[in-house]
């Protein structure tokens, strides 16, 4: 049974600074998979996890591009948009290099490309609610294996 986190963010910095937590407690090649609606927050959340692996630039969407590599921090973070994969061409990409690879891997709407994922990863399910601001999500932490379910004790807890 997977243990879920619930956590609450009021703004867009908060959610940066949940991202910004999590970092240090991941390592190569951790898989992250982020999913929710349109502007939910999950490139915010990558730009607190990148600030947290100490990449400096800007974190952009990697909607149109794919796949944006960021190799300056601490590890290289591998953000990834599956969106426009829906088609199953995800398995043409060589995804197995990079969730096997040197870096942290950061997966947006990770439904799509689901039969190319590793068993070991940590899902993150974002959901806005704009009756309590425009800014206000909830996060929805599910480990899969233990080394997440290490990660979000050590980190959010």
């Amino acid at each position: 049974m997977i243990n879920v986190l619930k956590l609450e963010s009021k703004n867009a910095k908060q959610t940066e600074m949940i991202g910004k937590k999590i970092a240090p407690y991941l390592n190569p090649p951790d898989v992250l998979l982020l999913d929710g609606d349109l502007g939910a927050g999950k490139t915010t959340f990558t730009k607190g996890l990148a600030k947290g692996l100490g990449i400096k630039r800007p974190i952009l969407s990697p909607t149109y591009v794919i796949i944006r590599e960021y190799k300056e921090g601490r590890v290289p973070l591998y953000h990834m948009d599956a969106y426009r994969l829906d088609d199953g061409s995800g398995e043409d990409m060589g995804l197995e290099e990079y969730f096997n690879g040197d870096g942290i891997n950061v997966v947006e709407w990770s439904k799509y490309i689901a039969d190319e994922l590793p068993p070991h990863n940590l899902r993150i399910v974002f959901r806005r609610d704009d009756s309590k601001g425009d800014n206000y999500r909830t996060l929805y932490f599910e480990p899969h294996g233990k080394h997440f379910e290490n990660v979000i004790k050590k980190a959010l807890k």
